[in-house]
């Protein structure tokens, strides 16, 4: 139990976490019993990226999801029969909750009995073992794993087991879904699984599908990493005229959904995440006529809102680049306004699409220039120069970022000048140096030399006269020692020596001033000479 505990606090973005929270607390005051399963606990255990959570509730959701709507949720897709609900959370969470029951069929094939019942059930009537996994989000068993069909195994194995033999004959669509499964983790069929399918495919059930299930196959393509890959398999065991009769030979647009991955991929490099349904459907059936196109989606049983914002896409990507290249969006500040209410797919769609360098420049600015300006705006500086929280803290927030928007106050060292004057707040005068007082002459000298020594304390007048003794000592010793002997001069040099000397001395007394003035020479202060001991004159 702990370690999924710790998967539950790790692997979660802190958007899922605040959501998962919010969802307990809620489910704790209605007291309902509530367990995170399916896709989201397989991509939990096995490493994989959570797109969304999928929810189980052993009794009625409504309450819950009309409790998250007041907290600003929005449902997305409601179906009142089988009480699931498709809900967008605050900070862009995909979450779906619904009932726990159990189907119950009369004979293989046949429509099945719905019955409310526990998560055990629900979870032995799916499809494939490895979406029978449950972890509880109860206070009392958080994190317990619930696997009644062993699925850890079939992960472990990277296989893909059907649960029952008549699974595909119950609902056919999980044909679809079993190579989708395959696909996406790189797993295999299991053994019985792949002669189950092989059988369903002899019977010819794949012309059986249903058009509801197959637009929910279709949906869940647009949200899969690799849907070319998922198409592919799907062509190889003939399973794309499911869609539309003509697809499986006129083929989907591979070369165009491969220029939309890359500009998904650049975006949540960037750090943005979007659906990208509605173009990856517009590609799939994009080789068929526009006709067919919408006949397809009606009889696939697409919501009219589903159906405008597939067929309408090239259309409305049109308007966009007509207002991008017009004067409207002249200024940088003009154009992140606009681009501001423009969804992202569109812009994806728009950079796959379309070559119109004026207008896909605009975009690239401001998804990767712009708005990530806009996430490291200087708050907390504001904050530390004494300015508080409110309307006019949001408006010089504001006019700072429309200046860089102009390429402006972008350096750091132009950040807090630039808010001292956008926020009328003066630089702090900067204090006058204190100027040192000469040392005061004479006796006041003296007194203040004596108000240092005292204020020194005896440790430094101890130091003080030891290094007077350490200098007197030192002055001693050079003078007791005496200096080396002169060499002893040889006989009957000693006169001739003595006589040029006192002859240019006499000379000198002689000899007149001269008349002109010599500048004064610096003569250099030579270190005091020791005082040699006088020669004693060898006799003869």
């Amino acid at each position: 139990m702990p370690d999924y505990m710790y998967l539950l606090e790790s692997r979660l973005s802190p958007e899922q976490h605040a959501a998962l929270k919010s969802i307990a607390e809620i489910a704790l005051a209605e007291s309902l019993n509530i367990y995170l399963s399916g896709g989201a606990v397989r991509d939990l255990i096995c490493g994989a990226m959570i797109r969304d959570l999928d929810i189980t509730v052993e009794g009625n959701p409504a309450r819950m999801v009309r409790e998250l709507e007041k907290r600003d949720a929005q449902i997305l897709e409601e179906d009142e029969r089988l009480r699931h609900y498709e809900m967008l959370l605050p900070g862009g969470v995909e979450c779906s909750f619904a009932a726990a029951r159990e189907e119950v069929y009369e004979r293989p094939g046949a429509k099945p009995e719905l019955r409310w019942s526990t998560i055990l059930d629900d979870l032995r009537r799916r499809d494939f073992s490895l979406n029978a996994i449950a972890i509880s989000l109860n206070l009392a068993s958080r994190g317990l794993l619930l696997d009644p069909t062993n699925g850890l195994a079939d992960l472990e194995k990277h296989e893909v087991r059907a649960l029952t033999m008549h699974s595909f004959t119950n609902k056919p669509v999980r044909l679809l879904r079993a190579l989708r499964f395959a696909v996406r983790m790189n797993f295999k069929l299991e053994s019985r699984t792949a002669e189950w399918f092989a059988l369903a495919k002899e019977r010819k059930l794949d012309d059986t599908l249903e058009g509801e299930e197959v637009g929910s196959e279709l949906m869940q393509l647009g949200r899969e990493e690799n849907p070319i890959a998922i198409l592919k398999e799907w062509g190889k065991n003939e399973l794309l005229k499911a869609f539309h009769p003509r697809l499986q030979k006129r083929l989907p647009d591979y070369a165009s959904l491969g220029r939309l991955l890359k500009v998904r991929d650049a975006m949540a490099a960037a750090g943005y995440r979007t659906s990208l349904w509605a173009p990856v459907i517009h590609y799939v059936l994009g080789r068929l006529k526009s006709r067919e196109t919408s006949a397809a989606l009606h009889r696939m049983e697409f919501r009219t809102k589903a159906i405008e914002r597939i067929t309408g896409l090239e259309a409305e990507a049109t308007k966009i680049i007509k207002m991008l290249k017009g004067r409207k969006t002249g200024t940088p500040r003009e154009t992140y306004a606009y681009l501001q209410s423009v969804p992202m797919e569109m812009m994806a769609f728009i950079q796959t699409e379309f070559s119109q360098p004026k207008a896909l420049g605009k975009i690239k600015n401001f998804l990767y220039k712009w708005k990530p300006l806009r996430q490291t705006l200087p708050v907390a500086e504001l904050e530390m120069l004494g300015m508080a929280r409110g309307p006019q803290f949001d408006k010089v927030i504001e006019a700072f970022f429309q200046l860089q928007l102009q390429g402006r106050a972008r350096n750091p060292q132009d950040r807090i000048p630039t808010l001292r004057k956008l926020a009328g707040i003066k630089e702090p005068k900067k204090p006058k140096p204190v100027k040192e007082e000469p040392p005061a002459k004479g006796k006041a000298g003296k007194k203040e030399k004596e108000k240092i020594k005292e204020a020194a304390g005896p440790a430094a007048a101890e130091q003080t006269r030891g290094e007077r003794i350490r200098g007197a000592g030192k002055s001693k010793a050079s003078a007791a020692t005496p200096a080396p002997p002169a060499a002893p001069a040889k006989p009957g040099k000693a006169a001739t020596t003595r006589q040029p000397e006192k002859a240019a001395a006499s000379a000198a007394k002689k000899s007149p001033a001269p008349t002109h003035k010599k500048k004064p020479v610096a003569k250099k202060k030579s270190a005091p000479r020791k005082k040699a001991a006088p020669k004693k004159r060898k006799r003869r």
